[in-house]
Order: structure tokens, then C-alpha cells, then sequence
């Protein structure tokens, strides 16, 4: 049974490749390999990952991770952007684990840390189009609210993500 805890310094490099690999497993259909590779080498390196393992709160609240028998199996974090608003910044699973309910368990972690803080309503961004995102979030009552140009997507790179939000 998979446990959810807040990671730790040695959580890093497993969080780093998994959420590389999540990446590179979610988006290839709908974005360039230049795109995905530029947004792994910005948020998913080793040094950066390690800086952000710990909570910087309100604005985030650290790495939560997914582990069972001693492996990660997937990542996320969240934190408060205003007064009583919060948002999942980032929520990725090995690819060879989805399916298993990790990324509700992360999610919950998430919205619980959210709500502690004051938070009532919890905003995330999904690519337009992503398919495996999109239905897991509206199944969770996040419902679509806003498209806006993905962040860090250029006109060239013609990137939109749909942002979501629910009452928490």
C-alpha cells in the first residue's frame, strides 16, 4: 500500500526523474520535443528540485510524495497564491504506476495542505488537450474556467493549457 509523506532531501533526484519522465510521457502528441525538453531542463533538474524539497510557504509548500516499499512512485506540490487560494503547481506519477489511485492520494495530500492554510477554492492549468489530466481533474470536480497561452510557450510553440478550479 502506497504511503503519502512530505519528501525529503534524499526524495530528490527520484522526484527529478519522475517527473522528467511524466513529462515526456504525457506530452509528446501535443507539444515539440524542443518545448518538453526546454520545461524539464527549467523545473525538473536535480539542483532545482533539491532547493524546492522543502516548504517555502505560503507560495509552496514543498514536495509531497507517493512511496511504496521504499520507491517513489510519483510527486506533487502546491501552495497559496492569494488569500484563501491555492493551487497544484505540480502532480506526476511514474508512467509504469498510473492507474493505482497515486495521483488522488497526492491530490488529497495537496488539498488538505490547501484547506489547513485557510484555502476555499484550488485552481490547477492542464494542457488543452491533455488526456490523461483533463478527465482526472474533472473527476475530481475541477471545472474548466479559463485558456491561456501554457507558461513558458512562446507564439511559436502555440502551447494552451485550460485552467480548472473547485470549491475545497
Amino acid at each position: 500500500m502506497a504511503e503519502v509523506r512530505a519528501a525529503t532531501d534524499r526524495d530528490a533526484p527520484a522526484i527529478a526523474d519522475i517527473c522528467a519522465r511524466g513529462y515526456r510521457h504525457t506530452y509528446p502528441a501535443l507539444l515539440s520535443g524542443e518545448f518538453i525538453e526546454r520545461m524539464i531542463a527549467e523545473f525538473y533538474h536535480l539542483e532545482r528540485v533539491s532547493k524546492e524539497v522543502a516548504a517555502a510557504p505560503p507560495g509552496w509548500l514543498g514536495y509531497q510524495v507517493a512511496e511504496e516499499d521504499g520507491r517513489v512512485l510519483g510527486a506533487a506540490g502546491g501552495g497559496l497564491t492569494a488569500p484563501g487560494v491555492g493551487e497544484l503547481f505540480v502532480l506526476y506519477l511514474d508512467p509504469d504506476e498510473r492507474g493505482r489511485g497515486l495521483g488522488t492520494l497526492l491530490l488529497d495530500r495537496i488539498t488538505g495542505q490547501l484547506r489547513e492554510r485557510g484555502a476555499t477554492e484550488m485552481w490547477v492549468a492542464a494542457l488543452d488537450g491533455n488526456e490523461l489530466g483533463i478527465p482526472f481533474y474533472e473527476a475530481r470536480g475541477f471545472r474548466k474556467v479559463e485558456r491561456r497561452r501554457t507558461y513558458g510557450s512562446t507564439e511559436a510553440d502555440n502551447a494552451w493549457s485550460w485552467r480548472f478550479s473547485r470549491p475545497i
